[in-house]
């Protein structure tokens, strides 16, 4: 399903290894090159959900007062999307981008040695091997799967961080509902990492290091922009007045 991706991504690899000198520091250019082509997507959707943060009481207090009426409540919501221009899928559109890319890369650092017959598949002295898996090296000693095991270690912690700082920007039971299924996420991502090939947890984590940093410097900035810019468009916006008509009683004929 994902062969096009994979063929395309091989080629992109072929020509960074062709003047890169080590397997791994080629994965790396390879995770930049993605990360810049989705940088823009990226800030796109953090805009749409700062934008549905500010928006998120409109949407409550719309479901609250139409609770008994679900036709009414869906034909309100999206009079409210279309008058304030916003998608609330937005926010999850460069997930769907990115996971066929996920994947593909996935089948190509695991399946390195078919697509590159003959290359010994290094990331200098520090993964002697980046088609072993943390699993495969436990079995040879501590000091063999120790860098494997560290790699895995930040396949974990690179998932949580990531997910803490989003947790900054919510309240209440939402930021700890977020922070615990962060926290078990982490946890399943031991599990998950522990056959994964080493190519795998270095793009992983990479990526997932250029994503906090993103975070610390870039995104949060753009969050509080676009909250700001949203939270006066609201306080500039006209006020409206829900009115709802009484229907009008006959009133009795005097008797003459």
């Amino acid at each position: 399903m994902w062969d096009w991706i994979v063929n395309i991504l091989f080629e992109i690899l072929k020509l960074i290894q062709s003047f890169a000198v080590d397997w791994g520091l080629s994965i790396i250019i390879l995770v930049l090159i993605v990360r810049l082509i989705l940088t823009p997507l990226l800030l796109k959707s953090t805009k749409s959900t700062a934008r549905m943060q500010v928006l998120q009481p409109k949407l409550m207090e719309i479901q609250e007062r139409y609770a008994d009426d679900p036709q009414r409540m869906n034909e309100e919501m999206q009079k409210f999307y279309s008058e304030n221009k916003f998608n609330p899928f937005g926010g999850c559109l460069p997930l769907l981008v990115q996971m066929p890319i996920l994947f593909a890369l996935f089948t190509l650092l695991r399946d390195l040695p078919r697509y590159f017959s003959g290359e010994s598949f290094s990331f200098f002295n520090i993964l002697p091997d980046l088609t072993a898996t943390p699993a495969g090296t436990f079995s040879q000693g501590i000091d063999v799967a120790a860098p494997y095991l560290i790699a895995l270690v930040l396949f974990a912690v690179l998932t949580l961080i990531p997910q803490l700082v989003m947790a900054r920007n919510q309240t209440g039971a939402q930021a700890n509902t977020m922070r615990t299924t962060s926290i078990v996420m982490a946890i399943m991502m031991l599990f998950i990492g522990w056959a994964l090939p080493a190519g795998v947890l270095l793009y992983y984590d990479v990526s997932t290091l250029w994503q906090v940093v993103q975070q610390l410097f870039v995104t949060q900035r753009v969050i509080d922009k676009a909250k700001a810019e949203e939270e006066a468009r609201l306080a500039d916006a006209p006020i409206e007045v829900d009115v709802v008509r009484r229907e009008r009683k006959t009133r009795p004929h005097k008797k003459h």
